[in-house]
């Protein structure tokens, strides 16, 4: 294993050399979600941005409808929030994932960490807690990077013109398929 791992996985999965010398098993796989420190619950996000894309909701099912356009503040090129800290202020329907939240959300995308976590699976090697590389969510295809389209100049009633599957799909290791 090279340094560039440990390194990049030192503060959130082996919080010193010990821990990881010693193996111990990371944070995700001891930990229930509510036990979680802020700084291990903000590191679950494999920041795909799935969760930042506009849904439509139908009223009468409950049923949900992806779309590829990103919330006001997504980046669809970094696929993080452009504020972060204020998206609630600024977004008013922005929802914070809580423990209680990701335990009564039906719309998490399949690969969603908190999700993963929640359901009792483990995180996807190309999660960057795993793979310790932060870009490895983009090239394993997982993101909306080059997929996902700003939405500005769309109104709410052309929402259905950019309906999408590819959110709540899954994913498989190349050689599984």
């Amino acid at each position: 294993m090279n340094a560039f791992y440990f390194t990049s996985l030192q503060s959130a999965a082996y919080p010193d050399r010990q821990s990881y010398k010693m193996k111990k098993k990371p944070f995700w796989e001891t930990k229930t979600l509510e036990e979680m420190s802020d700084t291990e619950w903000e590191s679950l996000c494999d920041g795909c941005g799935r969760c930042c894309l506009n849904k439509l909701e139908d009223w009468e099912t409950g049923e949900i409808y992806w779309t590829d356009i990103g919330c006001e503040l997504l980046d669809c090129e970094t696929c993080r929030c452009r504020d972060y800290a204020n998206r609630q202020d600024i977004v008013p329907d922005c929802i914070r994932l809580t423990p209680e939240q990701v335990r009564t959300i039906t719309w998490l995308p399949p690969t969603c960490a908190y999700r993963r976590i929640r359901d009792g699976q483990g995180l996807h090697p190309w999660h960057p807690l795993v793979s310790g590389d932060p870009q490895s969510v983009h090239r394993a295809g997982i993101s909306v990077r080059g997929r996902a389209v700003p939405d500005t100049g769309i109104t709410p009633e052309n929402y259905e013109d950019h309906l999408v599957d590819w959110p709540d799909e899954g994913w498989e290791p190349e050689n599984s398929k």
